[in-house]
């Protein structure tokens, strides 16, 4: 099966990026309007890093698998990350705003676990290159971008890996539990770290 988008997919996609965008700069805003405009384009880094990659590798991987697989956005899920974010001042991000749907009669629980896992991954590896970045990037904005885009994807990662239903983590679980496990826990270091 070829993997495309169309421009209705491309669109909510963009939304939900601004989006959690926002709600991850919040906690600028309320420290000032100056923060707010030099640090939102780090976050939108980030977060474009993080979360399109990860819904694309869903839609990869499903597709690879033969399914239909479409990224829908969440109307409820946006609206409650900015009203959390903003009730929270910033301190809590609910990072749900949409996900990829999949159509498939013959998916195994396997091929669902995998599929599941491969968002949660992505975070990882695109994290971990932005770790990378990070200690060897030639200037101190650089370092900031990386660090800031590192965290984001393994927060969403980890975010994302925990088994309660819809996330990824409920799916990934039902198929391994050690997959799961380890996944979560690699996952969880570098986001309580940083």
């Amino acid at each position: 099966m070829r993997f495309s988008l169309n421009w209705d997919e491309v669109g909510q996609i963009a939304l939900s990026m601004v989006v959690v965008a926002l709600a991850f700069s919040v906690r600028d805003l309320f420290v000032s309007k100056e923060q707010f405009i030099a640090y939102f384009p780090v976050i939108l880094i980030g977060v474009g890093s993080g979360f399109v990659l990860h819904e694309l590798a869903h839609k990869f991987v499903a597709m690879r698998y033969g399914a239909y697989a479409r990224y829908q956005i969440w109307e409820s899920g946006l609206a409650f990350a900015l009203l959390l974010a903003l009730l929270t001042r910033g301190t809590l991000v609910f990072a749900a705003p949409g996900a990829v749907y999949i159509y498939s009669r013959s998916l195994t629980r396997k091929q669902n676990g995998i599929i599941s896992i491969a968002g949660p991954l992505t975070n990882l590896v695109v994290g971990s290159a932005f770790i990378a970045l990070y200690l060897f990037a030639p200037t101190d904005y650089i370092a900031q971008i990386a660090a800031t885009a590192a965290s984001i994807n393994f927060f969403l990662g980890f975010f994302n890996m925990l088994p309660i239903p819809p996330l990824d983590g409920s799916k990934v679980f039902a198929w391994n539990f050690l997959a799961w496990l380890i996944l979560a826990a690699v996952l969880a270091i570098p986001t309580f770290l940083f």
